[in-house]
C-alpha cells in the first residue's frame, strides 16, 4: 500500500496569505502531532464529536424548533455555512480544514431560543459580566466540554479559538496582539450572514409568515427572480421559490469571490503578515450586493423577525430562561450535581463530594450565577421547556 501524504504535504497548494498548520501558535496544552491528521483536521473532528455540537440540532435558528421539521436549526444552519465556506476557501486557496473547523464551531455557544435566549441570559447575568454567545462558545470548548483526561475542554488550536473572540469584538488579553482576523475566519463570518439572510427568507416562506408577492418589492429577491425566469421559464410555487433561493446563494458567493480577490490585489496582500496588518476587512461583498443585502435584511426585520408569531415565541423563550435562572440561583440544590460541583459553594448545599470525585473545571471556580448561566446556555429548546414544566407545572409524572 502506498504511503499517504503527510498533513504538511496537503498544504503545499495554499496561497501565500493562507494560514498553515505549521505556523500555528499551537494548543494551550501541548500534544504530539498525529500520524496522519493535521492540527486543524483534529480541531474539526473534536468539534463534531463534542456534546455542544450535537445539541445544536435542538436549538433555534430564528424560529422555535417545534414549528415543523423542515426549517433550519442551529445545526443545519451550521452545516450550510460549512459547505459554502469550504467552497469559498478552496477557490481562494485558503486553508479548508481551518475554515471548516471555525465554521463548525461558530454557533456552538448559542443558548436555546435563538437571540431571545441570549438577550434573556445577558439580562440575568448583567451584574456578573453579561452573556455573549461567542465568548460562551470559547468557554465551552476551553473548559466545559469533558472528553479528554489530560486537559479540560477540547484543547483547540489558537487560531480556531481566536475566531470566537474576534467575532464577538471582545478584548481578551490572550488574543490582543493577534492582529486582524485570518482570512479563513473572515470567510466564515461573511458566509454566516450570507446563509442566514437567504435561509431565513426561505424558512419564512415555508412557514407562511410571508408570501412570494410580499418579496416582489424586495430588490434583491426581485432581481434573482428575474434571472430564474430567464434561464428556467415556467416555474411557479415551491420549485420557483427553491430556484430563487439557489440563485441568491450563487449570486452572493460569486460576488464574494470576485470582491475578495479584488481587495487582496488592491491591498497588495502577499503574506500572512499582510493579512494580520490589513487596515480593513479583506473578505466581503461588492457595494452593489451590500446594498441589496441591506434591503433584504430590512425586510426580514420588519416582516419576519417582528412577526407576531415570532414575537410570541421569543417572549416565551425569554420567560422560560429567566424563570429557570432565578429558580436555580435561589435553590441551587435543584441543579444536577455535575454542574453544581463547579461552584465553590456546593459543599455547603449538598455536602462534600464522594471519594474520587473530580471537578471538571479548573480553579478558581466561577460564581453560582455563572454556573447557572452555563447550564442554561447548554440546553436545547426542548429540554429548557421540559425543565420549566418540571419546576413550575409539576405533576406526578416527573
Amino acid at each position: 500500500m502506498p504511503t499517504p501524504p503527510s498533513p504538511a504535504d496537503d498544504e503545499s497548494w495554499l496561497a501565500p496569505f493562507a494560514m498553515r498548520a505549521a505556523a500555528s501558535r499551537g494548543r494551550r496544552y501541548p500534544e504530539p502531532d498525529h500520524a496522519f491528521r493535521s492540527l486543524y483536521q483534529r480541531d474539526r473532528e473534536r468539534v463534531v464529536h463534542c456534546t455542544a455540537f450535537r445539541r445544536m440540532t435542538g436549538k433555534t435558528q430564528v424560529l422555535v424548533a417545534s414549528v415543523n421539521d423542515h426549517h433550519r436549526t442551529r445545526l443545519t444552519h451550521t452545516l450550510e455555512v460549512v459547505q459554502v465556506a469550504r467552497t469559498v476557501a478552496r477557490r481562494l486557496r485558503l486553508n479548508e480544514d481551518l475554515t471548516e473547523a471555525i465554521a463548525l464551531a461558530h454557533d456552538i455557544g448559542h443558548p436555546p431560543f435563538g437571540h431571545a435566549g441570549e438577550d434573556a441570559l445577558n439580562a440575568c447575568l448583567a451584574p456578573h459580566g453579561g452573556f455573549n454567545h461567542n465568548l460562551f462558545g470559547l468557554r465551552r470548548v476551553d473548559e466545559l466540554e469533558e472528553r479528554y483526561p489530560g486537559f479540560p475542554g477540547l484543547n483547540l488550536s489558537f487560531e480556531v479559538r481566536e475566531a470566537f473572540v474576534q467575532h464577538a469584538g471582545a478584548d481578551v488579553e490572550e488574543f490582543r496582539a493577534a492582529g486582524r482576523p485570518l482570512l479563513e475566519a473572515q470567510v466564515v463570518d461573511v458566509v454566516d450572514s450570507l446563509a442566514y439572510d437567504t435561509h431565513d427568507t426561505d424558512d419564512a416562506l415555508g412557514l407562511g409568515f410571508i408570501t412570494l408577492d410580499d418579496l416582489a418589492a424586495v430588490e434583491f429577491w426581485g432581481r434573482a427572480a428575474e434571472r430564474v425566469r430567464a434561464h428556467t421559464p415556467g416555474l411557479s410555487g415551491n420549485p420557483f421559490r427553491t430556484a430563487v433561493v439557489r440563485e441568491l446563494l450563487a449570486w452572493q458567493v460569486t460576488d464574494l469571490l470576485d470582491e475578495t480577490a479584488r481587495r487582496l490585489a488592491g491591498a497588495n496582500v502577499r503574506t500572512l503578515t499582510d493579512v494580520r496588518a490589513a487596515p480593513a476587512p479583506l473578505v466581503g461583498f461588492s457595494p452593489e450586493v451590500r446594498k441589496l443585502k441591506a434591503g433584504l435584511e430590512r425586510f426580514l426585520r420588519e416582516r419576519v423577525y417582528r412577526h407576531h408569531r415570532v414575537l410570541r415565541m421569543t417572549a416565551n423563550g425569554k420567560r422560560v430562561l429567566t424563570a429557570l435562572f432565578h429558580e436555580y440561583v435561589a435553590h441551587p440544590e435543584l441543579l444536577p450535581e455535575k454542574h453544581l460541583r463547579r461552584w465553590d459553594g456546593a459543599d455547603a448545599v449538598i455536602g462534600r463530594p464522594p471519594p474520587g470525585w473530580v471537578t471538571a473545571n479548573r480553579q478558581p471556580l466561577p460564581g453560582l450565577e455563572r454556573v447557572v448561566g452555563d447550564y442554561l446556555a447548554g440546553m436545547t429548546d426542548r429540554f429548557a421547556q421540559a425543565e420549566y414544566r418540571r419546576l413550575f407545572l409539576p405533576s406526578l409524572d416527573l
